[in-house]
């Protein structure tokens, strides 16, 4: 079991839940996909492994993570959410408005800002999402015309 999954299922058991089977597969899956996963894709992925673990259990688990403030769910446009594994309480994004593609990215400086924010406001920051929009590195170059970047987006 790697650092991430004994993370989670240790904080699983702290709070006082039991590891079962099934959510040791779930959380084992979750963590080997990178966390950015819907909940349809994960059962489909935990059921190859682990027949037995049906899809409201791999629903009723990823309810329990968020709760927990282990994972969250995210909307990027597709319709169903995407769960995030949260690093250290936070997780960021750079999104693409052009193509969708989904950039993680660690050291935001956020951090010291929500906790400024939350000083101001009386309001103890627990996490944070950090998603910032704009064009990757291809489609802006597809937009400024560069013909270069345009025939390897092509090719």
């Amino acid at each position: 079991m790697n650092e991430q999954a004994e993370h989670l299922t240790d904080s699983l058991t702290k709070s006082g839940y039991r590891l079962t089977p099934a959510r040791r597969a779930i959380i084992n899956t979750l963590v080997e996909s990178e966390g950015h996963i819907t909940a349809d894709d994960l059962a489909i992925l935990v059921r190859e492994t682990s027949p037995q673990v049906g899809r409201m259990t791999v629903y009723r688990t990823l309810d329990l993570l968020c709760e927990l403030g282990l994972i969250r769910p995210v909307f990027l446009g597709t319709g169903a959410g995407h769960y995030i594994l949260l690093d250290g309480g936070s997780h960021h994004h750079l999104i693409c408005t052009q193509c969708q593609r989904v950039i993680d990215f660690d050291r935001c400086g956020a951090s010291d800002l929500a906790e400024q924010i939350g000083r101001q406001l009386n309001f103890q920051v627990q996490s944070h999402l950090l998603e910032i929009y704009g064009l990757c590195e291809e489609c802006s170059a597809v937009e400024k015309g560069d013909p270069a970047i345009a025939r390897r987006r092509r090719g």
